[in-house]
């Protein structure tokens, strides 16, 4: 029996920035940077993977506490 993966959990830029402490702007110009790759909804909303955003934060309050 094949088993159909898990839809992947998507995050809404504000989601993202809760997560980081910052505003939901700096999260845009960081996938306008190439430093977070978003998803576009229809409507032309930005989405953002949440492994991809655990690895970001895991590697982001790593490199503060230096």
């Amino acid at each position: 029996m094949n088993r159909i993966p898990a839809a992947e959990v998507l995050l809404t830029p504000r989601e993202v920035a809760e997560l980081f402490g910052v505003d939901p702007k700096t999260v845009t110009r960081w996938a306008k940077a190439g430093k977070l790759t978003s998803i576009r909804t229809l409507g032309g909303h930005r989405r953002f993977r949440k492994s991809e955003v655990d690895d970001l934060r895991n590697n982001y309050f790593k490199s503060e506490t230096k």
